[in-house]
């Protein structure tokens, strides 16, 4: 474990270059930059809530903070995989010329995309804000729910960088997935309008814990239960560990793939 561990560190001003990198590509030519990341889920929210403000009103109270911490949740979990599934493909001609760890590209993806997430998370406190929405102190326990979808997308992006590699198929197929999970993911609907067998597949969603989790916190003035903990935690290590597995398993062969 030292091994690796003095290995992270040598390699870490390549992982903050990289990081670096990812944001700026992402923001290149903009005019308002990372502000975008702020105004992109206010804006969606706006849009969404007009659309099925009427339709939910009396299930659910703060319907646009509702929305909105759903976006918040959700969006970090499809970025972060959508990005760290092109990683070790974009940077072929790196990996081929000297020797990397070659995890740090997909962990450089989803810290950028966890900057990105601070920021709509930001979001979502000034609009509770503007709402005149009670800040509760259950509010301080929002690292640990947001944590452990760091440590899931992790897992889920490291299995995804290393099969694309040799399965290029799964890139254009992965949309389609995660609109389905989008759809299975209580972002925009309440839980109380689902059948019961429906909410047993909804909460076989491992992101649909997580959210929960963020929502009681933040909105709901909740703390964590037990359950909810001990599922979260159990569910980003299961990912983080099979993610570990299959990435090191396949990445003896990357070159040969790129």
């Amino acid at each position: 474990m030292s091994v690796y561990i003095e290995n992270f560190k040598k390699f870490r001003p390549l992982l903050n270059e990289l990081v670096s990198r990812d944001v700026k590509i992402k923001y290149r030519r903009s005019v308002l930059g990372v502000l975008w990341t702020l105004l992109n889920p206010l804006f969606m929210m706006i849009v969404l809530s007009v659309v099925f403000s009427n339709l939910f009103k009396f299930d659910i109270e703060n319907f646009p903070l509702y929305l909105l911490s759903g976006q918040v949740i959700f969006n970090f979990f499809s970025d972060a995989t959508n990005n760290s599934m092109g990683a070790i493909i974009m940077n072929g001609s790196l990996i081929k010329k000297v020797y990397v760890p070659k995890y740090l590209f997909v962990l450089s993806r989803v810290i950028s995309s966890f900057i990105n997430l601070m920021a709509s998370f930001t979001a979502l406190i000034l609009v509770m804000l503007a709402m005149r929405v009670e800040l509760h102190w259950t509010s301080l326990l929002a690292f640990i729910p947001l944590a452990l979808l760091v440590a899931f997308s992790l897992g889920v992006g490291l299995i995804l960088a290393a099969i694309v590699v040799k399965f290029r198929d799964i890139m254009h197929l992965y949309s389609v997935f995660i609109t389905a999970l989008m759809y299975m993911t209580p972002v925009i609907y309440p839980m109380s309008i689902l059948p019961h067998w429906m909410k047993i597949v909804v909460y076989m969603n491992p992101i649909t814990n997580y959210l929960v989790m963020f929502r009681n916190v933040m909105l709901n003035n909740r703390i964590l239960s037990l359950w909810e903990l001990v599922l979260g935690v159990v569910e980003a290590i299961v990912a983080l560990a099979i993610g570990l597995v299959v990435f090191y398993k396949k990445q003896d062969s990357f070159i040969l793939n790129i």
